[in-house]
Order: C-alpha cells, then structure tokens, then sequence
C-alpha cells in the first residue's frame, strides 16, 4: 500500500482499483532501483562498500530521471522536474555530499513513484466508478438461447438479461419485466422498473426480475461507452489554472537555477545549495491541479455527471449567473390538465372532460394527450368518437355520442359560429375551449409541470455564490413569470427565439456575469456554446445531449447541477489549498530553513516528502469526501 492508502484507510473495492492491479512490471523495475540504490547508499554509509559502487547505483537510479528529463527538453522545449533532480544529485555527489546526493535521489524516486501510483488509481478509478459492460450476451433465436461474444450481437437481435446480470446492449424492453438498477450510467440510487417499451442500457444492472431487450446499439456505439470515451478525454481540456502551474513551473526552473548560483558564488557552500535545490523543485507545482480534476471528474461521473474537463469545473466552480430554459429544464415538458371550468349548468367537470377526451382521443397533439390523460387520471370512461377531424393550428371537431363537439382554440370556435361570450384568464395556463352543439360548454386549462426541486435546486445554488437567476423561455411572458415566480427565478426574458436566448447570455456576459447555461442540449445549443459553460439535462439515452454541452447530466434531476457546482468548486477551494498550502508555505519555510544554515541536505530530503504526501493526499480524497448534493 501507498503512504496516501494508509493514511485514509484505503481499502480496494469497485470504487477504486487495488494497488495491486496497477503494478506492471516497469513498476516493479522502478522499485528494485529505488531498493537497489537505497541499500547501496546505506552499507557505503556504513563504509561496507566502495564509492564507485555507489557512483554505480546512483547512475542506475538516476537512469529513468535523465531519459525523461531529456526527453521533455529535447522535443518539448522543457526543463522538468526531472532535470532538477538530476542536477542536485549530481551537485551533491561531486560536491563532496555522496550520501547525501544518494539519498536525495532516492527519497525524490519515492515521492515521484507514489505520485504516479496514484494518478494512475485515480485514472483507473474512473472506469471501475462507472463499471463495466458484459463481453457476453445470451441472445434468444429459434426458440432457444445461445450465448454468444458481444462483438458478434447485431441490432434487431433479442438478448435476455436474468437477475443479478448486467445488461449487455442498449436497448428496449420486448418482454418481461425488472428492476434495474441505472447508477452506472445515470447516478440514481432507486432502481428504475422497466417494462415492456421501456428503455435499458448497457452497463446497468437487472435487481430483480427478467427481460428480453431488442440491441439497439452495441460496443463502442452504446450510451456506456460515449460515457467512458467523454470522461477519458476530459484530462486533454485543461483548466486555467492547471495552465498557469504549468507554466509558472516552466519558468521558475531557470530563475531557480540563477538564483542557486548566486548563493554558490556568495557562499561557496555545496550543501546550502543541495538544500535550496531540494526546496526549490516545482515538484508539486504540477502535481497540485492534475490528480485534483482527475478525482473530481471520476467523483461527478459516478454521480451520472459527465464534465468533459478540468477546464469546465473551473468555469462552472465561477460561474456566478444561472440560465435556464424553461421547457424541459424547470419544468417537465409534460403538460397536464389543472383545472376544468365547465360554463353550461347542464355539463358537471367530468362531463367535460369525457367529451373533450373523447374527440381528442385520435389526436397526436400534446394538448389532446393532456386532456386525454387528464381523464384517465381522473377514471373517466372516455368513449370512441363516431366522427373525428384534426384542423391544424386550430384543435379537432369529432361526433361523440350524437353530439357535434369542438375543442381547440377560441379561433376554432369562431370558425364555426361559436359565441366566446366569458372572459377566461389564468396566465399560468394554456386554455383549451370546448364547445357542444355549437354553445360554449366550457375550458380545460392545461399547463407545464414545475419540475420536482426546482425551488429547492435554484435556493441552494443562490446559498452556494450564484448571483443572477434567469429564465429564457419562447413562451408567452404571463406564462413564464407564473412558473419563476413558483420557484424562485430572479429574472424573465420571454417570448424569444433562438437567437434571442444567445443575445440574453451575451448581455449578462457584457454585465461582467459568468454564465452556465441550463438546457436540454439540442434545442439550445447556440445558447449552451455562447454561455462560459454549458450543461446540458438528461444526456441519458441521447448522444445528441452528450455532444452538444461541456457538461451533460444523464437525468432530468435538477439536483445534479447543484451536486456538479458543488464538486467544481470543492475541486477549484482543493487546487488553492494544494498551491498555497502544500507547496508555497512549506516551500517558503523549507527555504528560510535552509538559507539559515537550521537543515541540510538529508533532513531537507526527507522534509520535502511532507508537501508530496499532502499534495497527494488532499487530491485523491475528493473521490470519497462528503460533498453537499452528491
């Protein structure tokens, strides 16, 4: 186990890989030369050994530090940490400090060993958080089952999937029935039941029950593996910060090494020098924003948020203004009928509503299934229309039960020499007039569904730094200030288009506002593109969402984007401790120390593990920390 697995803990399990399983046989090359050459620099300080010996092991060890030193500078035009070492070596040995120089390199080969370990857990981890798809499926024909390599199933093919399997393809259920458990790919703790219609996919797991799945989509092209190939790329999208380290280390090396000669010049003292060499490594300085993005990008994927890179979590960790769609993001693009106002004494509200669902019961507009819906909620018999015409932008005219009925929109009506003689107002809703035998029977008023935690989600954004709240919607304006006055909106820009919405961004952005924008990632990709950072909600089970934000949250849980700010700025707040905790304070200390003639070069050596190990442990802890909304 690492130095940071027995500090925390660790134990090994499908949320992080074992140790173990990350050493491959460089890695165990690389632990006899730091065994080799510690060993070596021990019995020539017990004076069992010659110093040629230990010129030798040096050499061996500083082997791999030379190669890649060398190689950054040659083909990168960098001088890396690598090269440091290599000179401090160097310096002590020929300087008359040989087991001091050993040692140095030794305790550095440590500290870039378990660096490396660990960046590697934490790459790995992101894998074994999402899971793993099966290589096999049992895919049904001729009235039996055969099992067969995933490689070799095609779309249109029946695969079973039993209790406690995982589903091997992406797909929809033709039979049976289960609990599947949809953490791997959406981060929800509740199984979700699938029935026959539903969709499944790859990678999730059958709790209870069994199903039939026709494949839709196999490997590479699954929901899964977009998954796995998004979060994998996200080291490539580097975050300001991560820059600014980089490029900070890049020129610090040489005012270093100015600075290191000018002492030398002064002092002629070969051991201040080594010392300062050791305290003045930028190490850390690249180790200290890396591994934080890594743990964090793995920690919001399993929590079904796919951030595409270190580069978005800063963006989001600052964004100060929240814009949001309204259809389909705050509210549920579901409409349903609330309220029933019949106008003829003679017809009671479930009157009504049997007629008006009867003539809609053919139409496919979503203000006909509302109102068809609404009945069955309500257990109205709805009976069979014996006419029925659709009129476009206007409504559908049926025959039910001998009676001529309209439901549509007051022009319908007037069309067909219908007095509209009541003044109907609810600016929350979308009135739906029905007239009978040619009077006005009344008004079905159909609204949007306020998505669950909205309120809640947009209360603990505003308690989390978020200034500005905004709603851009193409709806009518009474509409939209109904639903932002219900959960808590700042601001409303209605009626807009397309292009209005990424003129709205612009706007806050002129402000001097950082801006997230909130949609569903097809409709409002201008917007998403415009604003510093885009989220796109429920990326679960269409790529399009997946490709077309910076980050995509696989459910339509508004939660999520409270849990994502959460995770960004736990990783921007872990990135600052790292810089300015464990490399600037103890660097400036290990300096002074140093310069004061208080260390030297083997109690500096061992001193400058203490901001590796903090480095190290204060990153890789964000994979298991409590974070607020995850």
């Amino acid at each position: 186990m690492s130095v940071v697995d027995v500090a925390e803990g660790f134990t090994p399990g499908p949320a992080d890989p074992g140790i173990m399983s990350l050493m491959t046989r460089e890695r165990w090359i690389e632990i006899g030369r730091i065994v080799l050459t510690g060993v070596i620099a021990l019995l020539y300080w017990q004076q069992l050994v010659p110093l040629y010996v230990l010129w030798a092991a040096v050499a061996i060890g500083l082997y791999p530090l030379v190669k890649t030193g060398l190689t950054d500078l040659f083909t990168e035009r960098k001088i890396g940490t690598e090269i440091f070492v290599t000179i401090a070596t160097l310096v002590a040995v020929f300087g008359g400090e040989t087991v001091a120089g050993a040692v140095l390199m030794v305790i550095i080969l440590i500290a870039e060993f378990i660096a490396e370990l660990n960046t590697d857990r934490a790459r790995a981890s992101i894998k074994s958080l999402i899971g793993s798809v099966p290589q096999t499926a049992l895919v049904r024909e001729g009235g039996g089952e055969r099992t067969v390599p995933i490689a070799q199933v095609r779309p249109g093919e029946i695969v079973l999937v039993r209790t406690g399997e995982k589903i091997p393809v992406d797909g929809v259920v033709v039979g049976g029935g289960a609990a599947v458990n949809q953490a791997p790919i959406t981060g929800e703790s509740v199984p979700q039941d699938k029935a026959e219609g539903a969709q499944v996919f790859a990678g999730t797991i059958v709790e209870s029950g069994a199903i039939d799945v026709r494949t839709d989509k196999v490997g590479g092209d699954t929901i899964f593996s977009r998954i796995i190939a998004l979060v994998e790329d996200a080291e490539s999208e580097r975050a300001p910060v991560q820059k600014l380290a980089d490029r900070v280390a890049s020129w610090l090396i040489p005012v270093v090494l100015v600075f290191l000669i000018g002492v030398f010049l002064v002092t002629r003292d070969v051991s201040k020098v080594v010392t300062l060499l050791i305290f003045t490594s930028p190490a850390e300085l690249g180790l200290a924003t890396p591994l934080v993005m890594i743990a964090a990008i793995a920690r919001a994927a399993r929590s079904g948020i796919l951030i595409k890179g270190g580069l978005y979590l800063e963006l989001l960790a600052k964004a100060d203004a929240m814009v949001f769609d309204k259809t389909g993001t705050l509210t549920a693009n579901k409409p349903e009928v609330v309220k029933v106002q019949p106008f003829d004494a003679a017809i009671t509200e479930a009157d009504l509503l049997r007629l008006a669902a009867a003539a809609d019961r053919r139409s496919a507009h979503p203000l006909a299934k509302a109102v068809v819906a609404g009945a069955a909620r309500r257990n109205i018999a709805v009976p069979e229309p014996d006419s029925f015409e659709q009129l476009q932008a206007r409504g559908v005219k049926a025959t039910v039960e001998g009676k001529r009925v309209l439901v549509g929109n007051p022009a319908l009506l007037r069309e067909a020499g219908v007095s509209i003689d009541r003044a109907v107002e609810d600016a929350a809703s979308t009135p739906v007039y029905v007239s009978v035998d040619g009077r006005l029977a009344g008004v079905i008023f159909i609204a949007d569904t306020v998505r669950p935690g909205a309120r809640a989600a947009l209360a603990a954004l505003k308690q989390g730094g978020v200034k500005r709240t905004v709603m851009l919607t193409g709806d009518n304006a009474a509409t939209a200030r109904a639903i932002a006055s219900e959960i808590g909106v700042d601001e409303v820009k209605a009626d807009l288009m397309p292009e209005d919405k990424v003129t709205a961004i612009a706007e806050l952005q002129k402000q001097g506002f950082k801006v997230a924008m909130i949609g569903d990632g097809v409709n409002d990709a201008p917007a998403l593109a415009r604003a510093e950072v885009g989220i796109a909600m429920g990326g679960g089970g269409t790529q399009a969402a997946l490709e077309a934000a910076d980050i995509a949250l696989m459910t339509d849980d508004l939660g999520k984007i409270v849990a994502a700010r959460n995770i960004a700025q736990r990783a921007y707040r872990t990135i600052q401790e790292n810089l300015w905790v464990g490399v600037g304070v103890v660097h400036v200390l290990g300096i002074t120390a140093a310069l004061m003639g208080w260390i030297g070069p083997i109690q500096a050596a061992f001193l400058h593990l203490g901001p590796d190990v903090l480095v190290f442990l204060n990153s890789v802890k964000l994979l298991r920390v409590k974070i607020p909304g995850v």
